[in-house]
């Protein structure tokens, strides 16, 4: 039994420091992942939070089968929806990055990185979730689409679709 999995068995149990040791482990990614949908960082850590707790309170609801980050990533997109349905609000990707470079800064490659997420922001919720937790966050089709409830093949044609509008919108740039 993998160390992760002695954490979900013990948080099972009731013991708390071995859930700390899971919200320790998935903190960093899950706000990174859910900050893409939003430029609000109180709005962010709310979703984080919430989806932490909504974990602990169903964690017997977790039953192994696919990645407990996975389960954990279903959770906290469908905090955002549940809020962005009550506001009414369109979720984009946000264009801030919160963190610095890694190594010496190349204004060449962040503007890239500025235009590539803006290009991303353009793609519609469903394809750019898509794109992000495949390219970025690396989850299969079958993890992702457990996580945005569709079909394998739905995750993999929204996939073929957003790169198909990023590659169009690269071959824009280099044509100017």
């Amino acid at each position: 039994m993998d160390q992760e999995a002695l954490w979900i068995a013990k948080s099972k149990e009731g013991d708390q420091k071995a859930f700390r040791s899971l919200y320790d482990l998935h903190l960093d990614p899950l706000f990174r992942f859910l900050r893409q949908f939003s430029a609000d960082v109180s709005q962010v850590e709310e979703w984080v939070q919430r989806a932490f707790i909504k974990a602990y309170e169903h964690l017997e609801d977790f039953d192994g089968r696919s990645r407990f980050s996975s389960w954990l990533f279903k959770i906290g997109l469908n905090e955002m929806k549940t809020d962005r349905r009550r506001a009414k609000i369109v979720p984009f990707i946000s264009l801030e990055h919160g963190e610095e470079p890694p190594g010496e800064f190349d204004p060449k490659e962040f503007e890239w990185d500025q235009t590539m997420r803006a290009w991303m922001q353009e793609l519609d919720a469903a394809k750019r979730a898509v794109f992000i937790l495949y390219e970025i966050e690396g989850y299969s089709h079958a993890e992702i689409a457990d996580m945005l409830n569709i079909g394998e093949s739905t995750s993999r044609t929204f996939l073929f679709r957003a790169k198909r509008c990023l590659k169009e919108r690269w071959t824009q740039e280099v044509a100017k």
